[in-house]
């Protein structure tokens, strides 16, 4: 069966009930969306602050090919297979984009017998979350034309506005508009543009805030542009906007439960993409499910040099979380593509181009442990094809390395298939008692902290910007050099070069772009032809998508 044939023939329990008899929530601490999903109230969280927390273990993966790796597959089987083992256990995954959706990756509710139900809401309009972000961001773009047609008070430089539009849609032709045209009831004529739901500061805004009171301030702390005079900075606070953005937020901030194939909870809540974003779900979900279980799954955008940097130089630095140990997920035939096999001969062993493909596995093995500090266990992601000579390369890679490997078979299998999975993350949770570490110092400047990131983690030779980017990193450096750097960079590369397999090394990571996203608390700096507003490919997804008289979806995945 496919995998949304396979949802669709899930036994769901009723959320309200399932979550009383898991975790001990009571109803009138949960808001139902329908039967099978429902938002649990901050008031509820907070009260939970004085629980000890479990343990939090990340799962990431080696960096994404067409192949696929299967990291949100592997979160869910994990956290079956230890629910299985009888350990308390809840997962927290990332709200889907439905740019991703209807464009090439498909949808992220996992795959085959590891996944969240319901499976067609999750991935499309969920609870509404992404559509109040976009809400709340594009009121602000209207607040801000809308100053600049009625007198501009505030002298904002409309060459100078930094804040753009944003959709949640794969659509390239918004990348670069103009708007005000039709005369002067429409306003003033400037350039803009639209970037994807997703890449919106208030995304991140939203994933890092711990209540609404936090939420208002950091959403008034927004930069949207700067003066003509003195180029001094206007923030949303000065527009007085951020009291109507967190009123569109205040129902999307609440956490969202739902449960996998086999009725454990998850939390599914924010956050997508590792490159452009920071790439984890929300600070309020992971807390609350660190005090509700003894063990915590969590993921992060794609490979480890991208999402699990982040959620450690970013989320943990920022939420103060600690996590245990990681996973790190690679299939066969991805680390096969990393050794130059093309997609449609990846079914057949090939053991020179696996061997080749390694080197990226152990880049990651090695920045997690090395760089983030954490112990590792790398997760084999079956498949069918995969030769027990082609596993038996990978065991022995991670053995040389110093760590350990195990094949789950979670896709086919559901928890039962991750439970050896499941021992080996324990094993290395429990004994875990050192700090996790960062790849940089709070201390050090802009360019220090964009310079550590590429050198140690991507195995560049260094960085390079041109006289206008670096002036631009200074000037921010001095007001705002405590931030952490979120990059934004391809997903498929350790460089700018998404063709550019395996592990390149000694290249230059170019800085084409700084964004200073002052309500998050980090600057983003875009690398190479990163692009904030993915577009569709020739063959979109959506093409397959359709829906029977009778409702049912079909064609999503």
């Amino acid at each position: 069966m496919s995998d949304i044939e396979i949802a669709q023939a899930a036994k769901k329990r009723p959320i309200v009930a399932l979550a009383a008899e898991r975790h001990g929530i009571a109803s009138e601490h949960l808001e139902p969306y329908g039967h099978y999903k429902a938002k649990i109230s901050l008031d509820y969280l907070d009260g939970l602050k004085d629980r000890p927390d479990g343990k939090l273990i990340l799962v990431t993966a080696i960096s994404p090919t067409p192949a696929g790796e299967g990291k949100t597959t592997t979160t869910v089987g994990l956290g079956d297979a230890l629910n299985r083992l009888g350990r308390n256990t809840i997962i927290c995954l990332r709200e889907p984009s439905l740019g991703p959706c209807f464009g090439v990756k498909g949808g992220a509710a996992g795959g085959g017998y590891a996944q969240v139900v319901p499976m067609e809401d999750i991935n499309l309009h969920f609870t509404g979350d992404f559509h109040a972000i976009g809400a709340a961001h594009n009121l602000l773009a209207a607040m801000i034309d809308n100053h600049i047609n009625h007198g501009n008070a505030l002298d904002l430089d409309p060459r100078l506005i930094a804040w753009k539009r944003v959709v949640d849609m794969n659509d390239r032709a918004l990348r670069k508009i103009t708007i005000g045209l039709g005369g002067t009831a429409n306003g003033y004529v400037r350039e803009d543009g639209y970037d994807i739901t997703v890449a919106s500061e208030v995304m991140a805004i939203f994933c890092l805030a711990t209540s609404l009171k936090d939420l208002k301030e950091r959403l008034g702390d927004i930069v949207v542009g700067y003066t003509t005079n003195g180029r001094k900075p206007v923030r949303a606070r000065d527009l007085k906007a951020q009291g109507a953005m967190a009123a569109l937020l205040k129902d999307a901030i609440k956490p969202n439960l739902v449960q996998t194939l086999e009725n454990n909870l998850a939390f599914v809540h924010g956050g997508p993409f590792g490159n452009i974003a920071h790439g984890c779900n929300s600070v309020s979900a992971t807390k609350a499910a660190l005090k509700l279980a003894d063990y915590v799954i969590t993921e992060a955008g794609f490979g480890a040099d991208l999402g699990a940097e982040k959620f450690i130089d970013i989320k943990c630095r920022k939420a103060g979380l600690a996590p245990r140990a990681a996973v790190l997920v690679a299939t066969v035939r991805a680390l096969k593509y990393h050794g130059g096999v093309n997609k449609d001969a990846l079914a057949k062993e090939n053991l020179p181009a696996l061997r080749q493909g390694l080197v990226n596995l152990e880049r990651h093995y090695r920045n997690i442990t090395e760089h983030y500090g954490l112990p590792c266990v790398v997760c084999i992601n079956h498949f069918t094809q995969d030769t027990d000579a082609e596993v038996d390369l990978i065991l022995d890679k991670a053995h040389s390395l110093g760590g350990r490997a195990v094949l789950a078979r979670h896709w086919a299998q559901g928890g039962a298939g991750a439970e050896d999975l499941a021992r080996a993350v324990t094993e290395l949770a429990d004994a875990n008692t050192r700090p996790h570490r960062y790849v940089y110092e709070e201390s050090a400047s802009l360019w220090e902290k964009i310079e550590a990131v590429a050198t140690r983690i991507y195995g560049a030779a260094g960085i390079t910007a041109d006289a206008k980017i670096r002036a631009r990193i200074e000037e921010l450096n001095a007001d705002y050099g405590r931030f952490p750097i979120c990059m934004a960079k391809t997903q498929m590369s350790f460089s700018t070069d998404p063709e550019a397999r395996g592990a390149p090394s000694g290249h230059t990571v170019a800085i084409r772009e700084v964004r200073l996203a002052a309500g998050a608390g980090f600057v983003v700096a875009i690398a190479g032809d990163m692009m904030t507003m993915p577009g569709l490919p020739k063959v979109p997804a959506a093409e397959n998508i359709d829906v029977d008289e009778a409702g049912n979806i079909t064609g999503l995945f």
